[in-house]
């Protein structure tokens, strides 16, 4: 259809419901209008005559459904400022112009997804600048106790002056401060990447049952080589694994899988041949799958209970891994709808309530063994059973298995090579039901 005449039809929409009769429904000579009123405005749907009405009803309701997702009131301005939101969404009901199979969950579940690289990418950023703000604390506070010592003892510590020189001493303090400022607000780079690269990544599928038990959880994890330099083409990677909880480990088939069993050596079957060359390559993975509790990294507790017209829900977490460092955790609660924000009571971190998605978010900058575990408690207007399902997301430089690759060596002669490492571990997901 051209443009002209879809606003042809559009346009003509208004002067066909001056008629006065109340359906939800009028035609033309070529197409239906399937329409719905929402307060000032209407919701339409054009379709051919001979389309399902059944199901053009049923599709229509679920459009008027997606818009209090996004829109706090339904009036034109607040629609026209969600527009792209809203076109999204309505692109996971209908596309090339057929109903799609899905529902209000998983089109929120669809429109939200984003990327673990874009995770990773902001979890080292933050990670940096929380640094950079930490040292240049540390700074300030050795400039304040050096000059208070200098005071102390009667002498002129560098950069502050007596009376007659305030004006420069408050120049040289201020001039200092500010120098340790840039200094640590700089951007931190990175030293230039060895010629032998390892990736470490594990990703975990987890679900657990609001009343206890672990429902199944599984883990897969991986070891990627990238090599930028042919020079180091033929080496091997010395492998330490110090899991206790029955991984399934499997190489690439072009790795000599004896020499990884008996040595916990990675190499190619054919001594004489070279790994790639600035490629990324698989070389050993591995999966644990278990419904053992205690292998659980990191357990949730949320316990709703009916307090008058509303819930007290208090929620807990806390880590079973001590080895552990989850980082920017997030423990998010859906909301009832329509009852208004939480009242918080007891909180360790922070939280942000979303109230166009209905869901309170639980931030934890870090969880680790000396943070181990912690709680909220808020009340609000709703049902036990809408406080469910939990999820998480976290992200670490620690792996779960504690698989890493500790040498790599030439395999003629043995000598050591330069290498560096990259190890994540995040959620793929993790849900208490």
């Amino acid at each position: 259809m051209t443009r002209t005449r879809i606003e042809g039809l559009l346009a003509a929409f208004p002067k066909l419901m001056n008629t006065g009769k109340q359906h939800t429904f009028v035609e033309t000579e070529s197409v239906r209008y399937v329409y719905q009123p929402m307060e000032k405005l209407y919701m339409v749907l054009i379709t051919t005559k001979n389309s399902n009405i059944l199901e053009d009803l049923e599709t229509l309701r679920l459009f008027s459904r997606v818009i209090p997702e996004y829109c706090r009131a339904l009036e034109e301005n607040e629609i026209s400022e969600h527009c792209f939101d809203l076109i999204f969404a309505f692109d996971e009901i209908v596309a090339l112009g057929y109903r799609e199979n899905v529902n209000l969950a998983q089109i929120r579940t669809f429109t939200e997804m984003d990327s673990h690289e874009e995770k990773v990418f902001r979890a080292v950023r933050e990670t940096q600048e929380r640094e950079a703000k930490a040292e240049m604390r540390r700074k300030a506070k050795e400039l304040q106790q050096a000059r208070r010592d200098a005071e102390r003892q009667g002498k002129k510590a560098p950069g502050f002056g007596g009376f007659g020189s305030s004006a420069v001493s408050g120049g040289s303090t201020a001039a200092m401060i500010t120098e340790t400022i840039i200094e640590t607000d700089k951007p931190k780079v990175a030293p230039a990447p060895a010629s032998v690269h390892m990736k470490i990544e594990e990703k975990i599928t987890l679900t657990c049952g609001r009343d206890g038990g672990l429902q199944n959880m599984e883990l897969h994890g991986m070891i990627m080589l990238r090599i930028s330099d042919d020079k180091f083409g033929r080496i091997r990677l010395h492998v330490e694994n110090e899991d206790k909880k029955g991984v399934q480990l499997q190489t690439h088939p072009n790795v000599d899988k004896k020499l990884f069993t008996a040595e916990s050596l990675i190499g190619l079957k054919n001594p004489e041949k070279s790994f790639p060359v600035n490629s990324d390559v698989g070389v050993l993975k591995w999966r644990l799958q278990t419904t053992e509790e205690s292998f659980i990294p990191l357990t949730i507790n949320c316990w709703p209970s009916e307090s008058g017209n509303g819930c007290d829900v208090n929620i807990e977490y806390e880590l079973q891994e001590d080895n552990l460092e989850l980082n920017d955790v997030v423990i998010t609660i859906p909301l009832p709808s329509g009852v208004g924000a939480p009242v918080i009571g007891e909180l360790d971190g922070e939280y942000r309530h979303d109230s166009r998605r209905n869901t309170l978010e639980w931030c934890l900058p870090v969880i680790d063994a000396k943070n181990k575990s912690g709680s909220l408690e808020f009340s609000i207007v709703g049902q036990p059973n809408d406080f469910f399902p939990v999820q998480v997301s976290f992200i670490s430089k620690k792996n779960y298995c504690n698989i890493q690759v500790t040498k790599v060596t030439q395999v003629d002669g043995n000598s050591p090579v330069r290498f560096s490492t990259e190890t994540t571990f995040l959620v793929d997901k993790y849900e208490i039901l």
